[in-house]
């Protein structure tokens, strides 16, 4: 029998799951730390899955535990499988998937016998392309569900302790204690935000798997009008396709009196959430751009968030301004030269205070990274410089595409001040060179 159930990247509405899908504690040791790393604001853990280790997205806003992109873990065994409907996040139509019950996640100390899973079936929903690492799956709820769970964004770990009186005293005297609520297994909070000099309160959900500022959704309430000075933008990509929207700077966001200056909202377009059964009151999310500055604890049995600022809590608030999505496109072998140093094998008559260097050569292939223009935004500086969507990027301000990660090369196009930039593609067959300025349009 095949079933249909709404499921989407960023948001999720879905069946509830059973309680066998939590993580326990392997050994008596109440605490287990899980390195992490961080990429565009996002937050990817090591799980096995039935004995194979998978990548997975760390993601408040999701209740199932979601699978895909498995081409090169063919290893990875399932049991009761049966055929599902996939639809969410973005425009298109729904996807073809796969439930699975009875799997063995573990990770560092921490396991979940019996945990449900979702197998997404359509290679073409890859986020490894967009964050430039393998990337298997998405997990959340049953994550977070029955333990303290600490996310250090500064360290890179993920701590997670046993939900015991002593333990939540200890963050209560850190952290600033924020009340949350559950609502279908997602954690909401409620928040202030300043829009045209309106103050708005607004409850959003708590959402780590998305790596904006702020989410608002214009069609919840007549107050979220956006900003006179914004642009449309590619915002990501969903389950049921790509999800496009505005960006534009609000006045401000409050958070139980931490104050944010001038952050970036994105405003999704209302054909990209219309797939999102929104619960009563939300106005939209808060995400890694924000969250990204504090030290947070998750404790979900009891309904609170602990917040502590870190050292990046005044990072100013930037975007793309070249207006450029770039993706992972494969691999290409590359030549490197290597310079050896050698002393030569006849010393007999050199001076033994003195060491005769002579330079040598060899070379070494290795497989370095693609990049290619998944999207580019109209009437951005780089459109209008000639660069296309397709282009596959050879350099960038004269150094090798390949030498740069995915996260080092959105950083050089989202800079503080407007800076130029000169980048060279290859379009069809053709090396064409492109420079342009990043301005700043908000």
């Amino acid at each position: 029998m095949k079933n249909t159930i709404s499921i989407f990247f960023l948001l999720v509405f879905a069946l509830p799951l059973l309680a066998q899908d939590e993580f326990h504690f392997v050994s008596q040791n109440k605490k287990v730390s899980i390195p992490f790393k961080l990429i565009n604001n996002l937050i990817f853990i090591p799980i096995k899955v039935n004995g194979i280790e998978l990548n997975f997205l760390l993601d408040s806003g999701v209740e199932e535990t979601i699978l895909f992109g498995l081409e090169d873990k063919k290893e990875v065994s399932f049991f009761n499988v049966e055929k599902i409907t996939l639809r969410g996040l973005g425009s298109s139509d729904a996807v073809e998937g796969l439930k699975s019950t009875r799997n063995i996640l573990e990770s560092h100390g921490i396991k979940s016998t019996n945990h449900t899973l979702y197998v997404i079936l359509n290679q073409d929903f890859n986020l490894s392309s967009h964050v430039g690492i393998p990337v298997n799956g998405i997990i959340g709820y049953n994550f977070l569900k029955n333990n303290l769970v600490e996310i250090n964004y500064e360290k890179k770990k993920v701590v997670i302790y046993n939900n015991n009186e002593k333990n939540r005293n200890k963050s209560a005297k850190k952290y600033t204690k924020i009340p949350i609520t559950l609502e279908k297994n997602k954690p909401y909070l409620m928040t202030k935000i300043i829009l045209k000099e309106v103050e708005l309160p607004a409850k959003l959900l708590i959402d780590i798997g998305n790596s904006d500022a702020l989410w608002l959704f214009q069609n919840l309430s007549k107050a979220i009008q956006i900003p006179e000075k914004n642009f449309e933008d590619y915002l990501g990509q969903g389950f049921s396709g790509e999800v496009f929207g505005k960006r534009a700077r609000i006045d401000q966001f409050s958070l139980n009196g931490f104050e944010f200056k001038n952050p970036i909202v994105a405003f999704p377009d209302t054909s990209s959430i219309k797939n999102v059964k929104m619960i009563p009151g939300r106005l939209g999310s808060v995400g890694g751009e924000i969250l990204k500055r504090f030290t947070l604890v998750f404790d979900y049995p009891n309904k609170f968030l602990y917040l502590k600022k870190n050292n990046d809590f005044y990072t100013p608030f930037t975007y793309n301004k070249s207006g450029i999505e770039i993706q992972h496109h494969g691999l290409q072998w590359v030549q490197e030269t290597v310079k050896l140093q050698t002393v030569p094998s006849d010393a007999g008559d050199i001076d033994p205070g003195a060491i005769s260097i002579t330079n040598d050569f060899r070379y070494k292939f290795e497989l370095k990274p693609v990049y290619q223009i998944l999207n580019l935004r109209e009437d951005s500086t780089a459109a209008l410089s000639g660069l296309q969507k397709g282009d596959i990027i050879v350099s960038i301000n004269k150094v090798k595409a390949y030498r740069y990660t995915l996260q080092e090369i959105n950083s050089l196009l989202k800079p503080e001040e407007e800076k130029w930039i000169t980048i060279e593609v290859e379009r069809n067959s053709q090396i064409l060179s492109f420079k342009f300025l990043l301005t700043d349009i908000l």
